[in-house]
């Protein structure tokens, strides 16, 4: 069987790759350029935004050396337009309303699963392959998404926007085994350039770079007000109230009182960021939220659960929801243990036990019935 398998340049991909080849497979190995600052600043019309500073020819040339260790051919194809397009536009459209977005699970959708994989198919693969920590079950036909086997590194969360029919001729060599292990057989192939490398993290393509600087070179960063929900008092200002997250404690200087504080709501019309005390988290505290855009990992949605799992960002822990279907791509999501920071324009992803079973995009958060942000900005109001 022939498999097109995406290596990164990092310790997952390569071992990945190893793995294809030691079980039988044909592999070829494919790296994805899909960053480049230059080039974007050729597409934004003004070369000179900002300095270049992401590794992708460094991880290229860790994969070159993977896969000419291993034996293995290796293609390169770009992708920087289409990532472009798709996922960094889409990001920064997302955060000009306020909201906050995951690029990791654009990538995946648009991209690694998208134009990488269509390719793979048009060239005659059987199947892809990445080193996500992730694992699938062909049951009656239907290849479902699972978690993987290293629950601290299970990646299905990035996933959940991955076309269901995709998953069948998709292979996750790590999905039955864990980090640790990884690390070991590369250590024992002698694959030095990514053995000992450091796991990438954060946003491809903001790197080392501090995250509001980056950010202002495309949305300007405008100076407002910090105002405590509580009072209604202006305690700060802020640099941009886009630049921040709901359940944001860190980076918030407001070092002449007593915190810890934390964001709980915007009102970017006004460019209002309004903060609570440690004190006072109820304010973070959501029962239900409205989610949108879901994609279904299941073969018939009558087979949604009204009883199942959630998490409504990465690594946290699985929160018990009931789901309320209201069309076949939305549905009301009810908590009523309360779930603090659930975050418009974040995601969230549905498990039946091992099964990720699908996700979609939060875009109304609730606290007994009314809009919580909308709550939060009218009571900073009254008591201003």
């Amino acid at each position: 069987m022939k498999v097109l398998v995406g290596l990164s340049g990092g310790v997952d991909s390569a071992v990945a790759a190893y793995l294809l080849k030691k079980q039988g497979y044909d592999v070829t190995c494919c790296f994805m350029r899909n960053w480049d600052s230059y080039a974007n600043n050729d597409i934004a019309g003004n070369p000179t935004i900002f300095d270049d500073q992401c590794p992708q020819e460094q991880d290229y040339a860790d994969a070159k050396k993977v896969a000419d260790q291993l034996g293995l051919p290796l293609q390169r194809v770009d992708y920087i337009k289409e990532y472009w397009d798709d996922v960094f536009q889409t990001f920064l459209s997302e955060y000009k309303k306020g909201r906050t977005p995951n690029p990791d699970i654009l990538c995946n959708k648009y991209i690694k699963f998208d134009k990488f994989y269509e390719r793979a198919m048009d060239l005659g693969f059987d199947c892809v392959a990445t080193g996500h920590y992730a694992d699938t079950l062909t049951k009656n036909g239907f290849t479902y998404l699972t978690r993987s086997k290293d629950q601290n590194k299970d990646q299905t969360y990035f996933l959940c926007q991955v076309g269901a029919e995709k998953f069948a001729h998709t292979l996750f060599p790590l999905g039955k085994i864990e980090k640790p292990e990884v690390r070991r057989i590369a250590a024992e192939l002698h694959l030095e350039s990514v053995a000992s490398k450091k796991d990438s993290t954060g946003i491809c393509f903001i790197g080392e770079r501090n995250f509001r600087e980056f950010l202002s070179n495309y949305l300007p960063s405008q100076e407002g007000d910090i105002v405590d929900v509580d009072t209604g008092k202006v305690i700060a200002r802020h640099m941009g109230v886009l630049y921040y997250t709901i359940g944001q404690r860190k980076g918030l200087n407001i070092n002449h009182i007593k915190g810890p504080w934390f964001v709980v709501g915007k009102d970017v019309q006004k460019n209002i960021l309004f903060v609570c005390h440690t004190s006072r988290r109820s304010w973070l505290h959501s029962d239900a939220c409205l989610v949108k855009d879901i994609n279904w990992l299941l073969p018939d949605q009558n087979e949604i659960p009204e009883h199942c799992t959630a998490k409504f960002r990465y690594r946290q822990k699985d929160q018990d929801i009931q789901i309320e279907p209201i069309d076949e791509t939305s549905a009301l999501v009810r908590y009523p243990q309360t779930v603090a920071s659930v975050t418009v324009g974040q995601e969230a992803v549905f498990y039946d036990g091992m099964k990720c079973i699908g996700g979609g995009t939060i875009e109304q958060v609730y606290q007994d019935g009314v809009d919580l942000n909308e709550k939060i900005i009218q009571a900073g109001e009254v008591r201003s």
